[in-house]
């Protein structure tokens, strides 16, 4: 198993989401149960980015790939 790859798959899965909103996600990188991702656009200093991240990303990515716990903005 491809930790990164299944992580940019639910990226891809959940992306258009995100660009729907004018906004879009980036994956930096993977620090062991930790996913750290870029918002970009209309994600970038919005006041519900973090209801986004935790409730909708964190949410798709921990349901969907083993052994993450946290995605962080970075």
């Amino acid at each position: 198993m491809d930790t990164r790859e299944d992580v940019k798959r639910i990226i891809e899965k959940i992306r258009p989401a995100l660009q729907a909103d004018g906004g879009d996600i980036e994956l930096i990188g993977i620090n062991g149960e930790i996913v750290k991702v870029k918002l970009r656009g209309a994600c970038t200093g919005c006041p519900l980015s973090q209801m986004t991240l935790k409730g909708f990303v964190e949410d798709a990515i921990k349901k969907n790939v083993s052994g993450i716990e946290k995605v962080e903005v970075v």
